[in-house]
């Protein structure tokens, strides 16, 4: 099981900012896509937050690396962390709501145990995470509704394609693992969005016409905020909350997000989610807070 770090008020401050950022993120890209296209969105999210961290990373003075392998890692990174997760999610929320969207992103832990279990030698499945993971499978399952199931349309189409963004974030993890390792995460993450941008930018521009700032005010802020402050920003947030947390304790993160995303789509947007949505996002908590170790040692403990 893994050990957690003990929590101080600072900690539990900077991580409910990071998952209050992120959970707005999906509000902000959604007031996007009213707009700009999914691809177009994902190009100004990666070019901007990319030039930011660079500016970070000349401002520390850190080194760049200069094995060709890393900047072919980083392009690997761009494409499984960034090019298909943000690309799928963005067209996914065109035809569902918002809160929705987060519940399914929740599902990025599950999937990251099962792809861990299977490609790396040191993440093997233990029942406490099989039982996790099987939690977290019945709450998607049962957020998404037999209805959709049975009658299968461009709604169930657009949330198979946000959980097909979370496993590909699962794949990213490992692809880190393998290519990543040992650098400083400033400059990972600076390099993860400029293989990124490589991608989003030429394609965009083929697909959508040149990138353009002459937008609505209401689509700059949004611009603005889900690449300045919920890409950039958040990175360096994350790896902050990492050191001083903990990565068993961040996972508390991923339940913080949904909350607040249906929220602000509920008030901004009017969106109202059915019961089995909620329902699960019951389940997959429960089995996100078994992979967490906390609700598995008290189990233990009680019996």
């Amino acid at each position: 099981m893994t050990l957690q770090k003990t929590m101080t008020g600072r900690a539990w401050a900077e991580m409910i900012l990071l998952g209050t950022i992120w959970g707005g993120s999906f509000l902000a890209i959604r007031i996007a896509l009213d707009e700009i296209t999914p691809l177009t969105s994902v190009a100004h999210r990666t070019g901007w937050a990319m030039l930011v961290l660079w500016g970070v990373v000349a401002v520390m003075r850190l080194p760049l690396p200069r094995d060709p392998r890393v900047w072919i890692g980083f392009l690997g990174m761009g494409l499984l962390n960034n090019v298909i997760p943000f690309g799928l999610m963005a067209w996914g929320q065109l035809h569902i709501e918002t809160g929705l969207t987060s519940i399914f992103n929740a599902a990025t832990a599950i999937f990251g145990v099962i792809v861990a279990a299977l490609f790396l030698a040191d993440e093997r499945m233990t029942t406490r995470k099989a039982v996790g993971v099987s939690l977290g499978f019945f709450g998607v399952a049962t957020a998404i509704g037999l209805d959709n199931f049975r009658n299968f349309d461009i709604r169930s189409l657009a949330q198979l394609a946000i959980i097909a963004g979370t496993l590909s974030y699962a794949f990213a993890a490992v692809w880190a693992r393998y290519f990543l390792a040992g650098l400083a995460p400033q400059v990972a993450a600076a390099g993860m969005l400029t293989g990124s941008t490589l991608i989003t930018l030429p394609l965009a521009w083929i697909v959508d016409g040149p990138i353009t700032l002459d937008l609505a005010p209401a689509t700059l802020g949004a611009i603005g905020y889900y690449a300045l402050i919920a890409t950039a920003g958040a990175y360096l947030l994350y790896y902050r909350v990492l050191a001083v947390a903990g990565s068993g304790n961040l996972m508390l993160v991923t339940l913080l997000i949904p909350p607040v995303a249906i929220t602000l789509g509920a008030i901004v947007r009017g969106e109202a989610l059915s019961p089995n949505a909620f329902a699960g996002f019951a389940l997959l908590a429960l089995g996100l807070g078994i992979l967490d170790g906390r609700i598995w040692a008290w189990l233990r403990r009680r019996r």
